[in-house]
C-alpha cells in the first residue's frame, strides 16, 4: 500500500479522479491492471489558441494479498464420546485483489484455551478438511470433497470449509477438543494444481505487478504473513450413570411376609437402579445384563419390571412388564434415562 500510495503521487490529480470514479469493492482494482491517465494543456499566444501538448503515464496496479478465516457460528459444537464424523465449519474469503489458492491447515491444540471460554482437554481423531462442494452451507458426507487446499478462489469470494474428525470413547461432559484452521495464500492462475508459496516483494517499487501482505493477525498467526486462521472446538456432552442393586426379602417360609428372613425357599426382590447426573446427556437403549448366581432360582411367575421409580431410596412397585431370562441371565432395555433421572428394573428369584 505504501508504494500503492507513492506512485498515485507521481501520477497527479487527474489520475486521483479516474481511481476515484472507480468503483469500492473490498479487493479493489485487480492486480496487475494498468492505470493510464492523460494530461492535455491548451494555451494561448497573442490571443490565438496554440495546439495543446499533452502527456500521459501508465503504472501496474500492485497484487496485495489478504485474507479472512472466519468461525461460522458463535459457540462451541457439542458432541457425544464415541460420535463420528463431528463438525466444525468456517468461511475462507478471498480479499486480496487477486485470484489465488489457499493452503489449508488443521491443527489441534495441546492445552490452553479454547474458542469459547473454555479450555482444550483432548484431541479428536481422524481429522479432515472438507470444501462445500454444493454451497449448501451443511457437511454432506456423500458431496463434499476432502481437500488441501482451495483452488482459484476470486478476489472477493468466500468458501465454506469444514473440518470434521472423530471423538474418543470415555470422556466426561464439559470435555472440549480445540482446533485452528490455517488458510494460506498462494499463486493461483493454474487450474487443478495447488500454486507455489508467495512471495512478498522486497525494495523499491517495480514497474511489473509487485505482491505485497496486508492480512492481519489471526488466532495463531501473525500480521502480514499471507495467512489468516481461526480457532472452534468441541464440547462433549456425555451421560454420567451411576448403578446400584439393591435387594429385599418379600417373604419366607417360615414367616411368610411378617418380618421375613433371608432364609432357603425365601422371595427376593432384586431392583436395578440406574441413575443420569444433572447437566448430562440422556442415555438411551440402556441395556441391562444381570447374570444370577447358582445359589437363586429366578421367579418366571413374577416376571421383570422396566423403567419404575424410585422414591427415598427405595423402589417402587412399577414399572412395564418385559425384558427376558435365558441362560441364566435378566436382562431388560430402559427406553432412556434422562439428565437428573432414575429408572429401575425388578425381578424376583427364590433362594435355593
Amino acid at each position: 500500500m505504501r508504494k500503492y500510495g507513492r506512485l498515485l503521487g507521481t501520477v497527479g490529480a487527474a489520475a486521483l479522479a479516474v481511481v476515484g470514479a472507480s468503483p469500492a469493492f473490498a479487493a479493489g482494482t485487480a492486480a496487475g491492471s494498468t492505470i493510464t491517465n492523460t494530461v492535455t494543456v491548451n494555451y494561448q499566444v497573442g490571443g490565438v489558441s496554440q495546439t495543446a501538448s499533452s502527456a500521459s503515464d501508465t503504472f501496474t496496479v500492485d497484487r496485495k494479498v489478504n485474507l479472512t478465516v472466519a468461525e461460522v457460528g458463535t459457540t462451541t459444537t457439542q458432541v457425544s464420546p464415541g460420535q463420528s464424523a463431528v463438525v466444525t465449519t468456517f468461511t475462507v474469503t478471498n480479499t486480496s485483489n487477486a485470484v489465488l489458492d489457499f493452503a489449508l491447515a488443521a491443527a489441534q491444540q495441546t492445552g490452553g484455551a479454547g474458542a469459547h471460554a473454555n479450555t482444550d482437554t483432548f484431541d479428536a481423531t481422524n481429522v479432515k478438511i472438507y470444501v462445500d462442494t454444493n454451497n449448501n452451507g451443511s457437511y454432506d458426507a456423500v458431496t463434499d470433497l476432502e481437500v488441501a487446499y482451495l483452488d482459484e478462489l476470486a478476489a472477493d469470494a468466500s468458501q465454506t470449509v469444514f473440518v470434521v474428525a472423530d471423538i474418543p470413547l470415555n470422556l466426561a461432559t464439559n470435555d472440549v477438543a480445540a482446533v485452528t484452521l490455517t488458510a494460506t495464500g498462494r499463486e493461483g492462475g493454474a487450474a487443478a494444481s495447488q500454486g507455489a508459496a508467495l512471495s512478498e516483494t522486497t525494495g523499491a517499487n517495480t514497474a511489473g505487478m509487485d505482491t505485497v501482505f496486508a492480512d492481519g493477525a489471526g488466532a495463531t498467526d501473525a500480521s502480514r504473513d499471507a495467512a489468516h486462521s481461526a480457532k472452534d472446538d468441541w464440547t462433549v456432552l456425555a451421560a454420567a450413570l451411576t448403578v446400584s442393586k439393591l435387594s429385599t426379602v418379600i417373604s419366607d417360609p417360615l414367616n411368610g411376609t411378617t418380618n421375613p428372613k433371608a432364609i432357603p425357599g425365601a422371595t427376593i426382590e432384586y431392583c436395578i437402579v440406574v441413575s443420569n447426573a444433572a447437566g448430562s446427556a440422556a442415555a438411551s437403549s440402556v441395556a441391562i445384563s444381570d447374570p444370577l448366581p447358582s445359589t437363586v432360582t429366578y421367579d418366571s411367575g413374577y416376571g421383570i419390571f422396566l423403567n419404575g421409580s424410585v422414591t427415598s431410596g427405595a423402589c417402587n412397585a412399577d414399572g412395564t412388564a418385559g425384558g427376558s431370562f435365558a441362560s441364566g441371565t435378566v436382562s431388560g432395555t430402559l427406553t432412556s434415562v434422562a439428565a437428573s433421572e432414575t429408572k429401575t428394573l425388578r425381578f424376583r428369584a427364590t433362594i435355593n
